[in-house]
């Protein structure tokens, strides 16, 4: 009896400590919101007659409840899930038929499976390298310990990585390194910014660095060479100005970076040269392994983790005190609430792609904006706020190669703008997401410290490009 009333006046103090009236208000609006466009959606005549509103309104009070996420107590997979599955039944309803729906449906669980996949191979290929502490190859390689320094240092190590793999997967492998590098504090997630903003930049000059440059180069309207000459200043400036910037933050220049003991404190595994050469392998041969197939790049990522899941059950048959060193182990470990909330996000993307929202903002933007240059650029700072794989899609399905031939200016800009202006907000971009979820970041944070340096950067390289390409044009043709 007593431990009874113990415990229920621990929880009534708990209660009261925990109580924040204006967090619950806040609640309170967000449910009674929600619970208003469910009604809505109920009424399916309504809902037919005015499917764009709804779908609009329900993604506003999505993306409301991912960016307040502190402030509701509301986790960011959960309401990303919710989102995406209520954004869907009001297509279902809105579509001429729900078989019309179900194939819309199909056909992007298909494509957003592709990217899920892929990010879930790549995770547990990094956590498999981690756990055999191959990436201390990499960190003792980075002898500065000096803030700015290490600050340029990511920033160009992560430029380089994402112009050969993809920009997700280097974000995985850099912030995987930065937590053997640096301890958790303000200075780590500047860190962590800056490779977001470094892996967009540096995906944006190769056709397989990042995806939509990629759906570019496949279709046609770039070609490699050109594209590569084009587009590699612009990306170093839109890295090189928030760098500089950032320098000059309090936290780079008030922070004294030790070596953390981790590093020192263990020591690689058994076979953990072999573990980093294969997994590193594995990484950069899937844009090889669909070069050479064909197939899309997430069956290249999940080769590669089959062929260290049969190695790492190899090396270590019969070694019941490794098991942790096994894909199994890493399995458990890898941010699975980040695979759902990214597919979360990616469903409700295409949901308003198959209702023709994104079409019908495109078509906006052509008509209103005139001047190819602003197009361009106004795609860069929506794709910053949704996703730009359907915003890219949707401007080549507007514009065909009679409109702007192969590596014309336009279809140059779109690279770089979609590439490098998701970096302005950080659930802008894979790469953004991917470290969300990985470090907790909270929206707010990055829209307060990061997201000013990355439009200068973003702006600077836009200035850049015309810049180059105006001197192009200057000079006559022999």
């Amino acid at each position: 009896m007593y431990i009874t009333c113990s415990v229920d006046e621990t929880s009534s103090q708990d209660l009261e400590a925990t109580y924040h009236p204006k967090t619950d208000l806040l609640k309170a609006l967000a449910i009674l919101g929600a619970a208003a466009i469910g009604t809505m959606a109920i009424n399916q005549s309504w809902v037919a007659a005015n499917q764009d509103v709804a779908m609009a309104l329900l993604f506003g009070i999505g993306y409301a409840g991912i960016i307040f996420e502190e402030y509701l107590a509301f986790n960011k997979s959960g309401v990303g899930l919710l989102m995406a599955v209520s954004l869907w039944v009001v297509r279902s309803i809105g579509a001429p038929s729900t078989e019309v729906a179900v194939l819309e449906l199909t056909h992007a669980s298909a494509e957003v499976s592709e990217i899920v996949f892929f990010l879930l191979g790549a995770m547990t290929i990094v956590e498999i390298v981690d756990a055999h502490e191959g990436f201390k190859l990499v960190t003792n390689s980075i002898i500065t310990r000096k803030p700015r320094t290490l600050l340029w240092v990511v920033g160009l190590v992560t430029f380089l990585l994402s112009s050969i793999l993809d920009n997700l997967t280097s974000t995985i492998v850099m912030v995987s390194l930065l937590r053997k590098l640096v301890p958790p504090s303000e200075y780590r997630k500047l860190l962590g910014a800056v490779v977001v903003i470094a892996a967009n930049a540096g995906g944006a000059w190769t056709p397989i660095g990042d995806v939509t440059t990629t759906m570019l180069w496949i279709h046609g309207q770039i070609s490699t060479l050109p594209t590569m000459k084009a587009l590699i200043v612009p990306s170093v400036v839109s890295l090189a100005v928030p760098l500089a910037l950032l320098s000059l933050t309090s936290e780079v220049n008030g922070t004294v970076q030790d070596s953390p003991n981790v590093l020192s404190s263990k020591q690689m595994a058994p076979r953990g040269l072999l573990v980093f050469s294969v997994g590193i392998g594995a990484l950069v041969f899937v844009p090889v392994f669909k070069a050479l197939t064909g197939l899309p790049p997430f069956m290249g990522m999940l080769l590669g983790l089959g062929v260290l899941w049969i190695l790492t059950d190899a090396i270590h048959y019969g070694e019941s005190d490794r098991q942790k060193l096994k894909v199994p182990q890493a399995l458990s470990r890898i941010d699975t609430q980040g695979a759902l909330f990214f597919l979360g996000i990616l469903l409700s993307v295409s949901s308003l792609e198959a209702a023709g929202i994104l079409r019908k903002l495109a078509n906006y933007l052509d008509a209103h904006i005139p001047n190819i240059e602003l197009i361009a650029s106004a795609i860069g700072v929506v794709s910053a706020i949704i996703d730009n794989v359907p915003l890219v899609a949707a401007t080549m399905g507007m514009y065909d190669l009679t409109s702007f031939p192969q590596d014309s200016e336009f279809w140059q800009l779109v690279a770089y703008c979609a590439s490098t202006g998701g970096s302005m907000l950080i659930i802008g971009s894979a790469a953004g997401v991917t470290f969300m979820g990985m470090e907790k970041v909270d929206f707010f944070w990055y829209l307060r410290k990061v997201s000013g340096v990355a439009f200068v950067g973003y702006a600077a390289g836009i200035a850049a490009y015309l810049a180059i390409h105006n001197l192009h044009l200057s000079f006559p043709t022999p």
